[in-house]
């Protein structure tokens, strides 16, 4: 893991942009959510975005989905500034996909049909959308399970369901909200896998968002803490954790992480 971890830091910075938020603002009333909050994620990365419940991480995937607009600020994918796209041309458009923290499944469908109804939606040939859904429940590995309804699943076999589910419109973008929640630390390894194949594998663009520092910051390149609205430190894992912006506003003085800690290459990124 360490050794694809460094891979995928050096591959990364060559590349160009794919996704902007730019000095964004946004109120509820009045309760200021976001203020003049920047992020930035490149092709082929993997970002991680760190914070307590509550500060803004799932509203910084809605604004990226189209799910709600900005009071104030640009979005800009692929070079191009898309406030006012609606959410289905967006996501059509720039292949954005979405995993929810809840959900994300028709419950009482199988495996099997679950993929397929969205096959149907987004594939018109019959052939290539049947070739998608055998490779898929191929590629997560739920061959044992394909027939089996959605909801007698387990919550690591769920989750890789909603990931398949996302990836049949091969998308560039994919946003996975909470993916670790209330999962046992076997299933979060296995996530962990996951996530880092889709980069490396698939050529996908990933951010995520999690409170959970340690599951996160194993399987991103880039990390950043969001704190009172905005982006308030970002870096690889390995200096985020030093960093002083970050320990004082999320980390605090005795966050160690043991495989950063053990590898000096990690340390030289």
């Amino acid at each position: 893991m360490l050794n694809i971890k460094k891979f995928r830091i050096k591959k990364f910075k060559k590349e160009s942009s794919i996704l902007k938020l730019e000095k964004i603002s946004l109120k509820f009333g009045k309760k200021t959510i976001l203020d003049n909050l920047n992020l930035e994620l490149n092709h082929g990365q993997i970002l991680g975005l760190l914070g307590p419940n509550g500060v803004g991480k799932s509203t910084i995937f809605n604004l990226i989905t189209g799910l709600i607009s900005p009071d104030y600020g640009s979005i800009t994918i692929n070079n191009e500034i898309v406030n006012n796209l609606p959410i289905y041309k967006r996501a059509l458009k720039f292949k954005i996909g979405f995993v929810p923290q809840h959900g994300g499944y028709f419950h009482d469908l199988t495996i099997d049909e679950n993929l397929k109804a969205i096959a149907e939606i987004t594939i018109n040939n019959e052939n290539i959308r049947n070739e998608k859904v055998n490779s898929l429940i191929s590629q997560f590995e739920l061959d044992n399970v394909r027939f089996s309804k959605a909801n007698l699943l387990s919550g690591g076999q769920k989750k890789k369901l909603v990931i398949a589910i996302a990836l049949i419109s091969d998308p560039k973008i994919l946003l996975l909200d909470e993916p670790f929640a209330a999962l046992d630390v076997m299933t979060i390894k296995m996530l962990q896998r996951i996530i880092v194949n889709l980069q490396t594998n698939n050529n996908i663009s990933v951010i995520l968002c999690d409170h959970q520092a340690r599951d996160l910051l194993e399987c991103v390149d880039t990390a950043a803490i969001v704190s009172n609205g905005r982006v308030v430190a970002q870096n690889t894992p390995s200096n985020l954790i030093n960093d002083i912006t970050a320990k004082n506003t999320y980390f605090g003085d005795s966050f160690k992480m043991s495989w950063l800690t053990n590898n000096k290459e990690i340390k030289k990124d």
